[in-house]
């Protein structure tokens, strides 16, 4: 498909935004739109929150039958997830959207 078609007419805004909203997740829109996260699907999410119970099950397991002048086990350090901040690191700041492109921009570009 040339995006083109849409500039000259031979497709509409409408389906032109249809096209743009169902691209695949490992599109550069969807990656621009959602950044990593637009490659987690709801089975990524629900793998990550076993495995932080898993380790927080085994650290609880170890912290109860570790001897008594034994240093207590370090907890576990959750899977990081995108879009979440890491404990470490400081809050993201907010993404900048652009302003968009005039009239004359578009024709000046597709033309």
């Amino acid at each position: 498909m040339d995006l083109l078609d849409w500039h000259r007419g031979r497709i509409s805004a409408r389906r032109l935004a249809v096209l743009i909203e169902h691209m695949p997740r490992d599109s550069a829109i969807s990656h621009a739109l959602h950044g990593d996260a637009a490659e987690w699907t709801v089975t990524d999410y629900l793998l990550a929150a076993a495995v932080d119970h898993l380790a927080a099950a085994n650290w609880m397991f170890a912290a109860v039958n570790t001897d008594e002048n034994a240093d207590p086990p370090e907890a576990p350090i959750p899977v990081p997830r995108p879009g979440a901040p890491t404990p470490a690191a400081p809050e993201a700041p907010p993404p900048i959207t652009p302003e968009p492109p005039t009239p004359h921009a578009l024709a000046h570009f597709f033309s």
